[in-house]
C-alpha cells in the first residue's frame, strides 16, 4: 500500500488541551504531519488520513529540545474547532 505525509501548520489563538497530554500547551502555531493511504479507486487518485503528530513545542518557541507526540485526528479537530469558537 502506498502512503505519505504532509504536512501543515495549525494556529491556536488560546492555550489548548489534547488527551493524553500532561497539561495544556500554549497558543500559537504548531506544525502538524499526517500520515496518509491512498485509497484505490478506478476514477481518482484519494487519501484516506490514518494518523497525526504534532510537534511540540509552538512554531515560536524557542526551546532546546522538540519532540513529536501522537494525537487522535478527531482531538486534533475538537481543539482546533473549540478555539475557533466565538467566545
Amino acid at each position: 500500500m502506498t502512503s505519505r505525509t504532509t504536512q501543515t501548520v495549525v494556529r491556536f489563538s488560546s492555550p489548548f488541551r489534547l488527551p493524553g497530554f500532561d497539561g495544556a500547551q500554549p497558543a500559537g502555531e504548531y506544525r502538524v504531519d499526517y500520515d496518509e493511504e491512498l485509497i484505490d479507486s478506478v476514477s481518482r487518485l484519494a487519501w484516506r488520513r490514518v494518523g497525526a503528530f504534532i510537534h511540540l513545542p509552538a512554531i515560536a518557541a524557542q526551546s532546546s529540545t522538540q519532540q513529536m507526540m501522537p494525537i487522535h485526528l478527531s482531538d486534533l479537530e475538537t481543539a482546533i474547532e473549540k478555539d475557533h469558537k466565538p467566545s
